[in-house]
């Protein structure tokens, strides 16, 4: 049997499949998108966060402050605006595909 890695997502707080969430990094103070490889998050991005792609999650995260206790940093919340933004843009999507006005 196949182990699937699961995590929870800081916004809706729901255990799923590591394959369904982005994973955030903050290495200089600054909460983006870590980048992968094969799917896989590159080694040594330091502590990660992870979250769904949608605008209700990115919403729940930043309004529960739930990134400073996921990096365990006294971190600003990022932007909510500026994050899916980032978020989209490293899924290859823009917000006109995902069904929201230019």
């Amino acid at each position: 049997m196949r182990h699937i890695s699961e995590r929870t997502c800081i916004g809706c707080r729901r255990v799923v499949p590591a394959s369904e969430l982005i994973r955030l990094a903050a290495p200089d103070g600054r909460v983006a998108v870590a980048r992968r490889r094969g799917g896989a998050a590159m080694p040594r991005q330091g502590r990660g966060a992870w979250l769904h792609p949608r605008p209700e999650c990115v919403t729940a995260a930043v309004k529960h402050r739930a990134f400073g206790r996921a990096f365990r940093a006294g971190l600003d919340s990022p932007d909510p605006v500026r994050l899916l933004d980032d978020v989209r843009m490293a899924l290859g999507t823009s917000s006109h595909e995902q069904g929201e006005s230019p």
